[in-house]
This record gives structure tokens, C-alpha cells and sequence, in this order.
């Protein structure tokens, strides 16, 4: 298991170990207009042995928004309270990537005040948690051309104002049914136009995406994460053919951009996809396993010593344990992280895990 707690180079910065904090949602972001606070700073610092911490979804623009108190990195506001964030961080010696997180037509307009967009006007089934409780999603707007150009572009000032907050990085959510996956999706891009049909035009968005934050700031600044497959937010990638078809067309597209990472979230039975992704990415691939019922644990530090990947990405366990790096090397004890606390609340369940002593 050494390899796992050796020092990794990730383009040039210097990663303490192969262990990454994966993004995970937390809605506490109670500062002035979804700003992170003082409790945010807390946290993260308090997780700064990871390699690589990436934050939690943080919205692009205000129309990005999904879900309360999700904090955003598209104001003067925002940029300058996350500063102390990313200050924590670097005064423990860690690294942190911001992900940026267009929710698209995962949303609701009682949230933002604006009517969530996507490729294509079409609903997504089920409900999304609102500050009045659950309410089905809305059938979004669908973008024109020009106002693709303009999320794209929207991305990029994003992307320089994370730099601007003090991140080392930032990750684009392709995943889990967001914007960027919803242009990956058949049912969900029902398009006719570039953007729109076949697997090499429903990647463009990606990768055009990709390629304007990586001009913005930087290639060695920028990760990607995907999740092939993956049917959350309604999303339907059923036809395995057309699954492989899409995900290895965005792979062979992504990598000339000489992005600083792939981090793919695996779906259930998709591990030979994934054995055959990190073969044809030619730089770091980050993988948070899928594990089923189970938090991702120390036994799946052997995908880093047989070459499946070269970072594992933990979430459940780095949520209830700040110090999981010394945790995963000395075989535990793991605290058990408390559901009910996840999404909002305070520092119970948040900044209250203790560490080893």
C-alpha cells in the first residue's frame, strides 16, 4: 500500500499522497448571496492531508444553481469569502480544486428566480429539494447558440475567478446529471444541430467546455469528472454500445487539451469500461469506485498498485474523517459518517468528527 501515501506530481504540484477528497454537496453556504463562511473554512482546512481536496458543486453563474445553499464563485462576494477557504487549505500544506457545477435543468425556479436551462426542453422525472421542500423539476429552457457561447464563456470567467479566490485548480462536473452531462445524455439532448445526435456532437459541449476554461487558465489547472452510465438526475445511458461509443470519443477528445486529470465516478458493472478509459487517457486518472452500499475503504488502494488508477477519490469516509489519510495507513478506526447532517444544518456532523488523537 505504499505507493498510496507517497508523494504524487500532478503537473507540477506536489501531491502529499494519492488519497483525494471527493466533491461533496453540503449546503452551508449561509454567507451573503451562497458565500462560503468562517464554518466552510473549518472544514476544508481540517481535510487538508488529502493529496487533492475538491471541493464541493459550486455554481458558475446563477442560473447554475441546484439546490439551496450552494455556495457560487460568480461574484466579487463570492471570490473574496472563499479566500479563507483556500487560506486554510495552503496553511496546512494541501492542495485544493474548485468544482464548478452547472446543475442545468436540475434546478428550480423557487431557488434562483430563474428558469433552469439544458440542452433540449425536456423535463427531468422526480423532484428536487427546495427552501418550501420537495418539487418536481420543471421542463427547462433550451439553450439557442448563443446562449451555449455564453455558459461556455461563463465557465471560463468562473474558472479565472477560482484562481482569483487562491485555487490550485478547478474540476468541470460532467457528471451525475448536470449540464454537462446532460448534453453526454441522449434522452436528455434531443438536439438536431451540432450540438445534438450523434455521440461526437453531444460531446462537443464538453469538450468545448474544456478547452475555453483550459485557455482561461491554464491546462494544468484544470480536471474533469465523468460518470458513464450513471442514471442519476434521470439520466438514460442504457445502450452500453452507445455509452462506450460516447465516453470514448469524449476521452479521445479531451486528451490533446493536456487536462491535469480524469476523474471518473464508476458506475455499478462498469469497471471494464473503466480499465478501458484510464488506458486511453494519457495523463492522471482519478477514480472514485464503486462500492455499492459500502464507503469507498482501504481495500480499494489496490487500484492504485495494480495500475487501475493512479488516484482514488473518497467521499462518505473523508466526510466523518478529517485525518483519513492516517486513517486508510493505519487501517482505521473510521468514525461512521451521520446521514441526517449531510445537507445543511451547522457544525454538527461537519466540523465535529474527531480526529485520531
Amino acid at each position: 500500500m505504499n505507493k498510496a501515501f507517497a508523494p504524487y506530481d500532478l503537473a507540477g504540484t506536489r501531491l502529499a499522497n494519492r488519497i483525494v477528497m471527493a466533491p461533496m454537496t453540503r449546503s452551508r453556504a449561509y454567507g451573503p448571496g451562497q458565500s462560503a463562511t468562517d464554518l466552510m473554512a473549518t472544514y476544508y482546512g481540517q481535510r487538508a492531508s488529502a493529496g487533492l481536496i475538491v471541493t464541493e458543486g459550486t455554481q458558475p453563474s446563477a442560473v447554475g444553481q441546484g439546490y439551496p445553499n450552494t455556495p457560487g464563485v460568480h461574484s466579487a462576494e463570492q471570490i473574496e469569502a472563499w479566500k479563507k477557504v483556500t487560506g486554510a487549505v495552503h496553511e496546512r500544506d494541501g492542495v485544493i480544486f474548485l468544482q464548478l457545477m452547472h446543475t442545468g435543468r436540475v434546478g428550480h425556479p423557487s431557488l434562483m428566480g430563474l428558469t433552469p436551462v439544458g440542452p433540449s426542453a425536456v423535463k427531468a422525472a422526480g423532484q428536487v429539494y427546495t427552501n418550501e421542500g420537495p418539487q418536481d423539476f420543471v421542463t427547462p429552457h433550451a439553450l439557442t447558440e448563443a446562449e451555449i457561447a455564453q455558459t461556455i464563456a461563463g465557465y471560463a470567467t468562473a474558472a479565472r475567478n477560482a484562481v482569483e479566490a487562491g485555487f490550485d485548480g478547478v474540476e468541470l462536473h460532467g457528471a451525475n446529471g448536470y449540464l454537462i452531462h446532460q448534453f453526454l445524455a441522449p434522452n436528455s439532448n434531443t438536439r438536431t444541430d451540432g450540438w445534438g445526435g450523434s455521440p461526437e456532437r453531444r460531446i462537443r459541449f464538453a469538450v468545448e467546455t474544456a478547452k475555453a476554461v483550459a485557455e482561461a487558465i491554464g491546462p494544468e489547472r484544470v480536471g474533469f469528472r465523468m460518470s458513464p452510465g450513471n442514471p442519476f438526475n434521470d439520466i438514460a445511458e442504457a445502450d452500453q454500445d452507445d455509452v462506450e461509443l460516447t465516453y470514448s470519443a469524449l476521452v479521445d477528445a479531451l486528451a490533446p487539451l493536456n487536462l491535469v486529470y480524469l476523474h471518473q465516478m464508476e458506475s455499478p458493472g462498469s469497471r471494464e469500461l473503466t480499465v478501458r478509459l484510464r488506458r486511453q487517457w494519457p495523463g492522471t486518472f482519478i477514480l472514485n469506485p464503486f462500492t455499492g452500499t459500502q464507503p469507498t475503504g482501504p481495500e480499494e488502494l489496490d487500484l492504485i498498485e495494480d495500475g487501475t488508477a493512479d488516484l482514488i477519490a473518497y467521499g462518505a469516509l473523508f466526510l466523518a474523517n478529517p485525518d483519513l489519510p492516517e486513517r486508510l495507513e493505519r487501517g482505521g478506526p473510521f468514525n461512521t459518517p451521520d446521514r441526517a447532517t449531510t445537507y445543511g444544518g451547522d457544525e454538527r456532523g461537519y466540523t465535529d468528527y474527531p480526529a485520531l488523537p
